[in-house]
């Protein structure tokens, strides 16, 4: 070996020289970040046997869904933290331009009372199931095997207190109308007593504490997430449109596109994981266990959701033309 081979450096970003071009900003700061996956046996560099090393060894490294490298998963936006905060910057000027016009025009007060007490039942207690969303986020944040994917988790986990927030504003700014429809008042008992809830309440529940990292992404980005956006979103801004609330119905759509993009890297991660033979039978096992549940969740949502009469239909048809678009 010569002198000049042994002094020969590495590049700055060795892991990504062999595709011979500079890497892009998206790869530097997204690609292999995970030190807890360097080694399975320990991932902490720690005692192998300490209470959360056996958490990853059983929840990420045992998962019955495997690739060889899931290091390769490619974010299909290149979304960095950066390039986020802009996007959502804008988003977020977008909603606050809305809130802002329709409340100089006096939106809450041209609501027809009926109405507005659909949404004291059917909206505002809404701010905690997408607080149950951010969780299932930031749990795959967490455990998922490559920053790759933790990273479109994390922006996910952000969108999901995104849509939180508007609906807490929406709540106050509604209660400064309806003072007496019970406005940030009785949303708690609403999510835990009336029946439209109480099918998102178990379905949410039970995905949380679904620990190995695929099924918990299974769980709430292919059934959960598709089930809440074509329900509590899609179908609500509907019903928002008929009943002269067009402030709710745009809101929604704003939010949509958020859920478009999550399921454009869910996609991604889906076609990847299928490149291995034996992953098809495990996703569609866990899709065959979480759909019913998601279904009864939907009729039991759109059961109480007026002026959209078949809502739950079509919001059940939704989510399975997306399964269906992704090969399963």
């Amino acid at each position: 070996m010569t002198q000049a081979e042994v002094l020969k450096p590495l590049k700055t970003w060795s892991h990504l020289a062999g595709r011979r071009r500079k890497p892009s900003e998206y790869e530097i700061v997204s690609t292999n970040l995970h030190f807890s996956t360097d080694n399975p046996d320990a991932p902490f560099e720690l005692d192998p046997n300490f209470p959360m090393a056996c958490w990853y060894k059983e929840h990420r490294n045992a998962s019955p869904l495997v690739h060889p490298d899931w290091n390769a998963f490619r974010d299909p936006d290149e979304i960095v933290y950066r390039t986020y905060n802009m996007l959502q910057d804008g988003q977020e000027t977008y909603v606050f331009g809305l809130l802002s016009q329709f409340s100089e025009r006096g939106h809450d007060s041209m609501l027809e009372r009926p109405w507005a007490a659909t949404l004291a039942r059917l909206y505002s207690p809404a701010r905690y199931l997408f607080h149950t969303l951010q969780m299932g986020s930031a749990y795959l944040t967490q455990m998922a095997p490559a920053s790759t994917i933790s990273n479109c988790a994390a922006y996910q986990t952000g969108d999901s207190l995104r849509w939180l927030t508007h609906t807490a504003y929406r709540t106050k700014e509604l209660s400064l109308t309806f003072a007496d429809l019970g406005f940030g008042v009785n949303e708690r008992s609403l999510w835990e007593e009336h029946p439209a809830w109480q099918g998102w309440r178990k379905l949410v529940e039970q995905a949380l504490v679904a620990w190995d990292w695929a099924e918990a992404f299974v769980a709430m980005n292919l059934v959960v997430r598709p089930a809440v956006e074509e329900a509590v979103l899609r179908a609500l801004g509907q019903a928002a449109r008929h009943n002269n609330d067009t402030l709710l119905g745009m809101l929604t759509d704003a939010q949509m596109l958020d859920a478009e993009r999550h399921r454009r890297w869910a996609a991604a991660l889906v076609k990847m994981a299928l490149g291995v033979s034996d992953n098809r039978k495990v996703i569609e096992g866990w899709i065959a266990k979480w759909e019913p549940i998601a279904d009864a969740a939907i009729d039991s949502y759109c059961a109480s959701l007026p002026d959209v009469p078949n809502a739950a239909a079509d919001a059940k048809a939704a989510t399975r033309k997306f399964r269906s678009s992704l090969g399963l």
